[in-house]
């Protein structure tokens, strides 16, 4: 992904404060508005047709580093989505700074149109136990990798029945996007991070057109 929320095997952010079935289990929601936050998404999202999910993920990432960093999670989902609304034309940045009295500050625009898929639609699927390579691809815009995973090679675990768009075309607005399935892939950590990782394995689900077959 290589974007500001891809921090996948990124050293020098500090520890990550983490307790399994404990007192520090909170909700989902923690503060009362953010669950408008959802509402505002699935209105845009599901009920007015108006863009996909990769389009929000892709609208999240377009925000300015400080910016996002500084932005609680539900926070980044009413900027994403208000960045979308105005990107096609159903409010306006002027009807946003008056409703908040502020100028309200929006992802920033393209910087390129996507991309279609980068692998031949001919080559037959892959199967579990194969062993594939991530391809090494850096683009500009909307993708779906972990950085952390690019050119690494792991084994199918699983195959889904269902397909979906390609997301760096769909991510970019393009309905065009051809519909592939997703594997779980087995990376072994040490293969990821080097030989000082403990020992172990991550599973990541990546879309056909990332993998090729070793």
């Amino acid at each position: 992904m290589e974007g500001i929320h891809d921090l996948g095997g990124l050293q020098g952010f500090g520890k990550v404060p983490h307790k399994i079935n404990s007192e520090s289990y909170k909700p989902v929601f923690h503060e009362d508005w953010e669950h408008l936050a959802y509402s505002l998404l699935f209105l845009a999202a599901d009920h007015m047709q108006l863009f996909s999910v990769d389009e929000l993920r892709h609208s999240i990432e377009r925000m300015g580093t400080r910016y996002y960093f500084q932005s609680p999670y539900y926070d980044r989902i009413i900027i994403g989505t208000a960045t979308l609304m105005v990107e096609y034309g159903i409010i306006t940045q002027e009807e946003l700074n008056e409703k908040f009295g502020k100028v309200f500050e929006l992802a920033k625009p393209y910087v390129t149109p996507g991309r279609a898929l980068p692998v031949s639609l001919d080559r037959p699927p892959f199967e579990v136990g194969d062993r594939v390579i991530v391809r090494n691809d850096h683009v500009a815009g909307h993708i779906r990798v972990p950085g952390y995973v690019f050119g690494k090679q792991g084994v199918i675990l699983h195959r889904t029945t269902e397909k979906w768009p390609f997301p760096d075309t769909i991510g970019h607005g393009d309905k065009s996007a051809v519909h592939q399935p997703t594997y779980h892939v087995e990376f072994k950590v040490k293969d990821l991070w080097g030989d000082a990782a403990d020992d172990g394995a991550v599973v990541v689900d990546l879309f056909e057109g990332y993998l090729d077959k070793v």
